[in-house]
């Protein structure tokens, strides 16, 4: 990611300290409609392509798309307000980003520079609201130009992606992808500022949309099939495991994250801000999204096996969730959560056997395990969760 995908506030445009934190606002939300579009659309591109090429592709996909909401997760957090010129940019950019949206089926093929150019815009859009917020602030406007010496040449590596063909087309979003992952850490955080709340409380929003695309997913893939016992069970099913993945993040974890991230000060705080939400909330959703495929093709076709990549998106998926939360963990506590990792691994392991096991006995399977890391953890953290559920922020 660049810098322009995730710029913190400057310390010079910081709110005081003793300013009330911000909340994410209307406008924030209502962008964040053209990211549960753009989610949907991703999910359907897997289906239709449910090979290697087409999961290595969905997985870019996601990641541009990713790193577009993080920027102007980032840009509200620094704007902290939904007025002015700032909502006529925004409202463009959500316009920009609706095109890219329903550009994502043919990303790759006939739409492909329709993608390109509208993704441009929206990032050349978020450099304008920079320019816009920088307008009196002499450090603000430097940083809003260093960022952008990283932020343009990856989004029109992608445009010119969508000129170009075959290998020429995978290179340019090869290094477009290499540019937005690695911009960031290159270009580093110093002087700048995170509105810890805010910032936190999107981020878990964010997290409830992907889960939503499961719950879409399940329906759209219940019905594909006569209504049944069988696809009853396997909507029950993959609810079970939707359910579990909010738990497994809202419960405690999203809490006392919110919680040290307001108590970090200063460069740690941005840093944290960068590492555990921007780059570590990324396999979170790519996991989710993974899961709402398997799920969809389980339902759909409950008494057969499943292929290889479904197969992986059924187990693996919620496997990368899970290993997103250790890396999560291990980020901010310094400690690995044995139980999640060991989780993870079984459900690695079952993805062989999801392709020769019915998909609703393997689905099955998944929720079993999610729920029994669940009852684990309540019970052996039982102290420790009340604890930190009922203590003061």
């Amino acid at each position: 990611m660049s810098t322009a995908a995730a710029p913190p506030l400057p310390a010079a445009a910081a709110a005081p300290a003793a300013a009330p934190e911000q909340r994410v606002t209307a406008l924030e939300l209502f962008f964040d409609l053209v990211f549960v579009f753009a989610i949907t659309q991703v999910t359907g591109f897997l289906s239709d392509r449910p090979d290697a090429t087409g999961l290595l592709q969905a997985l870019a996909l996601l990641t541009v798309l990713w790193w577009t909401w993080s920027c102007y997760a980032w840009l509200g957090n620094t704007a902290a307000s939904d007025e002015g010129l700032f909502r006529l940019v925004l409202l463009t950019a959500m316009a920009a980003m609706l095109i890219v949206s329903i550009a994502v089926p043919g990303a790759f093929t006939d739409d492909a520079l329709v993608f390109g150019l509208s993704y441009l815009a929206v990032r050349v859009l978020h450099l304008v609201a920079y320019l816009v917020l920088s307008r009196t602030d002499a450090g603000l406007r430097t940083a809003t130009v260093r960022m952008a010496l990283a932020m343009l040449p990856a989004s029109a590596l992608i445009a010119l992606a969508g000129a170009v063909d075959g290998t020429a087309r995978t290179v340019c979003w090869a290094v477009a992808i290499a540019i937005e992952l690695s911009g960031l850490l290159a270009f580093g955080v110093a002087g700048w500022r995170v509105r810890a709340s805010h910032f936190a409380e999107r981020h878990g929003l964010i997290v409830i949309i992907a889960l939503g695309e499961s719950i879409v997913a399940i329906g759209v893939g219940a019905q594909a099939h006569e209504l049944d016992a069988g696809v009853v069970t396997g909507a029950l099913l993959g609810v079970a495991v939707a359910a579990a993945m909010w738990w497994l993040y809202f419960d405690v974890v999203a809490l006392v994250a919110e919680r040290r991230f307001a108590r970090t000060t200063g460069i740690d705080q941005v840093r944290m801000a960068r590492d555990s939400y921007t780059y570590l909330h990324l396999p979170m959703v790519a996991g989710i999204i993974l899961f709402a495929l398997g799920v969809k093709k389980t339902v759909a076709h409950v008494g057969d096996p499943l292929h290889d990549v479904p197969a992986l998106a059924l187990c693996g998926g919620v496997a990368l969730y899970l290993l997103g939360h250790v890396a999560f963990r291990w980020r901010n506590l310094h400690s690995v959560n044995a139980a999640r990792a060991v989780t993870a691994v079984l459900l690695l392991a079952a993805v062989p056997l999801a392709t020769v096991l019915p998909g609703l006995l393997s689905l099955g399977l998944v929720a079993v395990a999610v729920w029994a890391l669940i009852a684990y953890e309540r019970v052996r953290y039982a102290d420790l969760r009340n604890r930190l559920r009922h203590a003061e922020p």
